[in-house]
């Protein structure tokens, strides 16, 4: 699969499980798309990791100091942050099968 932005990946996925949940594909179209959106998966999962060892916290050590950490997910701990998708529930490797 050639270079493809994270958005693009994402709604090309977001498209192919719309297209499966219809559930009007013949088998072997369902099958190839199925296919695609596990690649793009693993595109999208790729590129969010990438992107989360790019991100450094900006910590204010007193008045005017600030200093650059590498994110750590740890220290999100007690914060209120959304996990997942807005649209659809998330769904384990086990309920695909």
């Amino acid at each position: 699969m050639a270079e493809i932005k994270f958005e693009d990946a994402l709604k090309r996925l977001e498209g192919i499980v719309g297209d499966l949940e219809k559930g009007d594909l013949p088998l072997d179209d369902s099958l190839a798309k199925y296919e695609e959106g596990v690649m793009l998966s693993v595109v999208c999962t790729k590129k969010l990791e990438a992107a989360k060892k790019k991100v450094e916290t900006l910590i204010k050590q007193g008045e005017d100091k600030f200093t650059l950490k590498p994110f750590d997910e740890n220290s999100l701990e007690g914060v209120a942050i959304k996990k997942g998708r807005t649209k659809r529930s998330k769904k384990s490797e086990t309920d695909l099968f």
